[in-house]
């Protein structure tokens, strides 16, 4: 396996002052005031708009971001950053339920979902199971607006996955992110 690691920088396209990590780090505010690109060596990572893992995240996997844009960032804030540790084997499976507590209709899947309303006719995930691998939920369709990362679990309400409100109208795996970025 390659090596793990993440650099941060201040500029866009990987310019002036840069924070180099390659572990779970709680606050680089102070090393960094801002972030406007991201290079990822390699691993996957999810990184955080404030520190200790809070605020808005954005998930990202090998590749380069030479502006916050590239990452659907909403602004030039990064302060803390997780390794994902992605499961071997690359195998995905994922539980959808229309109500809280793994209850209501049920739905599975093991791929990407471009829109939850169009593939299963939900406007909202109450609860879910991650069977197999990590995943990705997505506010809007086509992969946008606020991510929320699951990994191997159980959440039985949004709360527990990070979101205050049940609206998912996409979802991805995790192992394929670097692909629509590149």
């Amino acid at each position: 396996m390659g090596q793990i690691g993440i650099t941060f920088y201040e500029g866009k396209n990987f310019q002036g002052r840069r924070y180099e990590s390659d572990r779970d780090c709680l606050d680089f505010h102070t090393d960094l005031s801002r972030c406007n690109s991201i290079r990822v060596e390699g691993g996957a990572w999810v990184v955080y708009e404030r520190p200790n893992f809070a605020g808005n995240m954005y998930v990202l996997t090998h590749g380069e971001y030479p502006e916050y844009q590239r990452w659907m960032g909403l602004n030039d804030r990064v302060s803390s950053c997780k390794s994902i540790q992605l499961p071997g084997g690359g195998k995905y499976q994922i539980q959808l339920f229309e109500k809280g507590d793994f209850s209501g209709q049920m739905h599975e899947s093991t791929e990407d979902c471009p829109s939850v309303m169009d593939q299963f006719h939900l406007r909202e995930i109450h609860s879910c199971k991650v069977l197999d691998g990590a995943w990705v939920f997505y506010e809007h369709p086509n992969f946008r607006g606020r991510q929320y990362l699951l990994e191997r679990g159980e959440y039985s309400k949004p709360v527990e996955w990070g979101s205050a409100s049940p609206v998912v109208q996409s979802f991805r795996r995790i192992a394929d992110l670097s692909l629509y970025f590149l």
